[in-house]
């Protein structure tokens, strides 16, 4: 492609496109404040507490108990049938590996951590009641119930089930700027041990302008930190999670061997769990949060990516940037994203997105040397969208996919215009930008560029015809 057919594709590309970018402009003042938290007064977004408190017994006789499990993610037995309204002791027992509890409209919470049983009398009234599991995320997985009496629809049909998903997110024109991610890649850590400290954070954060959800991170950052590290190294995580915080949370690293019901189990708020493995293979992995429904965990933020060298290290370039592909569902301003639309069979994101913010590279472009060697570290985190990495302009020389390797100056001089990835799949690719100029950074899936999918590499001054 000549420079000036390169530049006039480039720049149709991203003024058609630059709708969507985010401003990084610092505004004052909120249209949409997030819901405080349940009697702080404040302003911080809230998500249901893990352990909130359950509300008064209601007056009266207590006609019966009622029990109800709670397994991950469900309610068995769902829906009861009482035969007159009244006062009716309500019994959750957790078996499930997370708290769970049952919300009811009138604020009653009875909430229980996993193998524990908590109960709480609520007042059934003659129309009946529904009830959730107010955890973000639960109730949309499936744990809602009701209360009839006589056999009439509680509560007159879902409408006290908690809100309805959201079908679209109205634009918060005063929501705070995105903050950069830095896309470098760092050095691999020195030494052969290393012990690392990942405290998980809650927090709000702005994913595009004019839209900020509670998400849930790894070091307070979406994605979490760049984990780089060579063969044989030992990895000692601790993985803490704050009593501030408001959910039990998890890691999952794809790069290490060991049970599933042993390094990767939850931890409630308050607790620590020491997470050690051995890098015994190459490759750029995912790690994530597992706890469930994993898929809301994912889609809210907790990701990262973990570079694992050779024993020998990788052969020096002139740049090397890290990018992770993921997707944004939102949710309501200032609330976590929708469980309900990421788990659609045909998943369709609100954002795609390249390091947690939509057009963050658009607004600031990386910069590389014209000439020089530039390697990307790229994982596709998803939770659910395949990616077509692509830099718009080059040809990849070098690329490792999932430990297939095709490499600069083969015998038959083969290349690679894109890198195909599945979501936890990851790949290290290598190219040169051979002039100046803007170089857009895609998947290749194009109806998503347009949501957010899209950054610039710029080469020298960003001008080819200099």
């Amino acid at each position: 492609m000549s420079a000036r057919r390169s530049l006039s594709f480039t720049l149709i590309v991203v003024a058609t496109l630059v709708v969507a970018a985010c401003s990084g402009s610092a505004k004052a003042g909120w249209t949409f404040a997030p819901a405080p938290a349940a009697g702080s007064g404040g302003t911080a977004a809230a998500a249901p507490s893990a352990t909130p408190p359950a509300a008064p017994a209601q007056a009266g006789e207590v006609l019966g108990t009622l029990e109800v499990t709670g397994f991950d993610l469900g309610f068995k037995p769902a829906d009861f049938s009482v035969d007159a309204p009244g006062a009716y002791e309500v019994k959750l027992i957790n078996t499930g590996q997370i708290i769970h509890d049952v919300t009811f409209p009138d604020g009653t919470v009875i909430a229980a951590q996993a193998g524990q049983t908590a109960s709480a009398v609520v007042n059934v009234p003659e129309g009946g009641l529904t009830f959730i599991c107010s955890i973000p995320g639960h109730a949309d997985a499936g744990m809602k119930g009701s209360i009839s009496v006589g056999g009439a629809a509680a509560g007159g049909g879902d409408d006290h089930g908690g809100p309805a998903p959201a079908t679209n997110v109205e634009k918060d024109e005063n929501a705070p700027a995105y903050t950069l991610f830095d896309p470098a890649a760092p050095q691999a850590l020195a030494g052969t041990v290393h012990d690392i400290d990942l405290v998980i954070e809650e927090k709000l954060m702005t994913v595009a302008e004019g839209f900020v959800q509670a998400v849930w991170t790894f070091g307070g950052t979406v994605p979490g930190p760049v984990i780089r590290v060579k063969v044989g190294d030992t990895i000692r995580t601790r993985l803490k999670n704050p009593d501030t915080s408001r959910l039990p949370h998890s890691i999952d690293f794809h790069s290490s061997q060991v049970a599933w019901n042993d390094e990767m189990t939850s931890i409630n708020p308050g607790e620590e769990k020491l997470y050690e493995w051995t890098a015994d293979y190459a490759g750029v992995w995912m790690y994530h949060c597992g706890t469930s429904p994993a898929l809301h965990h994912i889609a809210n933020g907790m990701y990262g990516m973990v570079i694992v060298e050779p024993k020998e290290g990788l052969p020096p370039v002139d740049h090397e940037v890290a990018l992770v592909q993921s997707e944004w569902y939102l949710g309501p301003q200032g609330e976590p994203a929708s469980l309900a639309k990421a788990a659609e069979g045909a998943p369709a994101p609100d954002y795609v997105v390249f390091n947690g913010v939509a057009n963050q590279y658009l607004d600031n472009p990386i910069e590389v040397g014209t000439g020089k060697t530039v390697r990307v570290f790229v994982l596709n985190a998803g939770p659910s969208i395949d990616s077509s990495f692509h830099v718009v302009g080059t040809i990849f020389n070098t690329v490792i996919k999932e430990g297939v390797h095709l490499s600069k100056g083969n015998a038959g001089h083969w290349g690679s215009q894109a890198v195909d990835l599945s979501p936890a799949q990851g790949a290290i690719v290598e190219f040169v930008m051979p002039e100046d100029g803007l170089y857009p950074i895609v998947t290749h899936a194009f109806n998503f560029v347009g949501r957010g999918a899209l950054g610039l590499f710029q080469a020298g001054d960003g001008d080819p015809k200099n």
